[in-house]
């Protein structure tokens, strides 16, 4: 769980950062890692555990993550790139962003750098 964009990561939000959400995010990977530990070797714990998080991302992006998503074409472009550099986002593998990102350059509308 530690695998997180860093302090200079351009995905790392600018409105949720500073000092109270990074000890919130820190509390939820310590909690996260503590369930990890109290259902090591028990695969039925941690299938709950894991199904617990899916619905967690799912629910966050379909909703807020894909609310906060750019609305305008070149902002969106230059997101993607932004996460493609940074990792990608959970959950969306790194060739089908750079799939994604190839659309984005050769439509008609393509943004200019």
């Amino acid at each position: 769980m530690t695998n997180h964009p860093g302090p200079s990561s351009p995905c790392r939000s600018n409105t949720a950062s500073g000092p109270t959400a990074d000890r919130r995010l820190q509390v939820l990977r310590d909690t996260v890692q503590a369930l990890v530990a109290d259902r090591r070797g028990d695969r039925v714990g941690l299938l709950e555990l894991l199904r617990e998080l899916e619905r967690f991302h799912r629910q966050i992006e379909q909703g807020p993550f894909r609310e906060a998503l750019p609305g305008e074409r070149n902002a969106l472009y230059e997101f993607l790139q932004d996460m493609e550099r940074s990792g990608g986002w959970p959950y969306i593998p790194r060739p089908r962003l750079r799939s994604l990102l190839k659309t984005l350059e050769i439509s008609p509308e393509r943004p200019r750098q």
